[in-house]
This record gives C-alpha cells, sequence and structure tokens, in this order.
C-alpha cells in the first residue's frame, strides 16, 4: 500500500488529542492548522546544547501551529498566534540543502509534531535530492509512537522536552492531562530506536563533540516548583542515564505577551500555578547541588542569566539577537537575500 499523507488529516488523530478534524476540508485542528503546512523561521541557530551547535550552528525550521497551550511559551505568535505562511515540498527541500550549504551540522525541525506524515515525505524527497546532514525532531514529547514511527530511519537526533510527570501542573499550563503518560511512552520509544553517537573532531584547531544519533532529552526548572524538577530527574535517572543525554535548563522567563483581552487574562489564570518569574541565584545554586547528587552520565546545565534579549519575535526577519540566530527564510520575506545581517 503506497503511503499517501493527506490520509492523516482526514479525521485527524495523528496527535494524542484525537480532535478528528477534517484538516483536509479546512477545518482546523487543535493546533490550529489545516492540511497546508506552515513554517515561520528557517536559519541557522547557536544556542542549542554544544552536541547540536557544534561550530556550523544547527539548522533550524520553525513550523506553526502547537499541539498543547503552553501559557509561557517563548514561541507562541507561531506555535498559539498562527504567525507563518504556506510552504511547498520545493520550498521546504530548498531550505533543507540551503541550510546544509551555510554550513548548519543539522537539521533541527521544531514543533512539527501535527505535521508528521507531509514532513516524513518531505524529508525523504530532501534526502533524495542531496541532504545529508543529521535531522533532528525538537518537539514537546507530546505524540504517540504510532506516529513517530513514520519518522523511523529519517530522523537521527530527538530532542524531546520532558516538561513534567505532574498531571495537576500539564492541565493548567499545557491544556494537557495526559501529558505524562504520553511524554514518558514517546521518550522511551526514542531512545529505544536511536541509540546514543558521539563524535570527537577537531574544526579550525578547536576540540569539538558532535552528537550523530541519540536523544537529548530537555527539562524546564519551573521557579519554585523543586518537588517536580527532583520528580522528573529521578525517572530520568532511572530511564534515561547512559543511554541519553539530559538538558536541565534554568531559561524560565516571563513573556511580554500580547494578544486580546480574553486571551491574556486566560493566560493569566493559567500562570497562577506557578512563579511566573526569572529563577533567582539561590534556586540556581541548589540546582546545581541537586544535578551533582544524581551524577548523569551526560548532562548539560544551562548557565544562569537575567538578560531576556533573547526572547524572540517572529515579526522580525531577525526574531533572535544577532548572536544567536542567522536567518534563512522568513514567513514575510521568504528566502533572504542577505544571509550576513538580521533586520
Amino acid at each position: 500500500m503506497s503511503f499517501n499523507p493527506s490520509d492523516y488529516y482526514n479525521s485527524c488523530t495523528q496527535c494524542p488529542r484525537q480532535c478528528k478534524s477534517s484538516r483536509t476540508q479546512g477545518q482546523k485542528g487543535f493546533c490550529r492548522e489545516t492540511s497546508d503546512l506552515r513554517i515561520a523561521l528557517a536559519g541557522l541557530h547557536f544556542g542549542e546544547e554544544p552536541l547540536i551547535t557544534v561550530h556550523g550552528g544547527s539548522g533550524t525550521i520553525f513550523f506553526t501551529g502547537c499541539t498543547l497551550r503552553c501559557s509561557f511559551c517563548q514561541n507562541y505568535q507561531i506555535s498559539q498566534q498562527e504567525m507563518g505562511s504556506k510552504v511547498r515540498m520545493a520550498d521546504f527541500v530548498r531550505m533543507c540543502l540551503l541550510l546544509q550549504k551555510h554550513g548548519a551540522e543539522n537539521i533541527n525541525l521544531v514543533t512539527g509534531s501535527h505535521h508528521i506524515p507531509l514532513i516524513a515525505q518531505y524529508l525523504k524527497v530532501a534526502k533524495k535530492c542531496g541532504l545529508t546532514i543529521p535531522i533532528a525532531w525538537n518537539s514537546s514529547a507530546y505524540e504517540s509512537t504510532e506516529m513517530l514511527s513514520l519518522l523511523d530511519g529519517l530522523v537521527d537526533i530527538w530532542l524531546p522536552d520532558f516538561k513534567t510527570l505532574n498531571t495537576e501542573l500539564s492541565r493548567s499550563l499545557f491544556g494537557a492531562e495526559d501529558y505524562p503518560d504520553v511524554a514518558k511512552k514517546a521518550v522511551e520509544w526514542m531512545i529505544e530506536h536511536s541509540p546514543l553517537k558521539i563524535r570527537e573532531l577537531k574544526i579550525e584547531g578547536k576540540d569539538y563533540e558532535k552528537i550523530e544519533s541519540g536523544v537529548i532529552i530537555r527539562h524546564l526548572f519551573l521557579p519554585g516548583r523543586f518537588e517536580d524538577t527532583v520528580m522528573t530527574l529521578d525517572y530520568l535517572k532511572e530511564h534515561a542515564d547512559t543511554k541519553a543525554c539530559i538538558s536541565l535548563m534554568s531559561q524560565y522567563t516571563p513573556v511580554p505577551f500580547k494578544g486580546s483581552e480574553q486571551e491574556l487574562e486566560s493566560r493569566k489564570k493559567s500562570l497562577s500555578i506557578i512563579e511566573n518569574r526569572l529563577v533567582t541565584p539561590d534556586e540556581d545554586a541548589d540546582l546545581q547541588d541537586i544535578i551533582e547528587a544524581y551524577d548523569f552520565d551526560w548532562l548539560f546545565y544551562q548557565e544562569l542569566s537575567d538578560d531576556t534579549s533573547w526572547l524572540p519575535d517572529f515579526n522580525r526577519c531577525q526574531p533572535f539577537s544577532n548572536k544567536l540566530a542567522l536567518p534563512l527564510w522568513h514567513w514575510k520575506e521568504g528566502f533572504i537575500q542577505n544571509q550576513t545581517t538580521g533586520n
């Protein structure tokens, strides 16, 4: 039987919400997307873990829409406010090859869980057209193993968030009470299907390490919620240590959201379950003590910073600071001719 991506968009059950929207008929799913694949930005990104960024940066492609409703999402403009433009297969392939030409270490597909069938099809064509660098799947882990299996053999590196094991938090912050159970199954599937392979290399006289396959599991510490992070780290120590890399992030940042009064009020109510503020130096010190006690085989820990200038604005051709990213395609401008500076 031939593979037809459109079959997955009729009465859509791609994500665990099983909303059964007729996306091929123009009906939007919970993800706020039809069967048209839309993208907000493609470019080199230098703010990922060292194993991903290496020397040339990660070739990130940000998809429009999302299967979650994270109240603190820094990319809310594209994940929740539908910012992005329709992209056909030819332009997607061109993006991938352009990123490769500009020295990207990998193609980093950000939040594409609601478009797995189309992305799988497009990746197969891109590889036939000369794409050779590793493919990284950057997701919330809120996805079924049945859909992930469509990416088996296409994706080399998995970058799942592992947000929480607390159902109260996931219900309030993400609009998905079942997130913990779904994410555990997804992450364990990724680990099973992608053994960790890290290569040492020297570039311009400097030593680097580069992940060629495997899983980097990210967990964001929420200010004041030590018990939730400890619960998550306990699980990861048992199920992921030595088999995957752990990345503990301390970059939680209150986002200056823009939107309707109703949207802002709903977001404020949702965020009331946590302390919506930056992580303090004392919390940072405690976190470092905690992770030292776990003694993970592979662990990345983000340095604390009170700099919030990295928060993106996808209305701009350069959504990030110039030191963090080099945009090559933007949803308003298309392919950017001057790829040495941002707007």
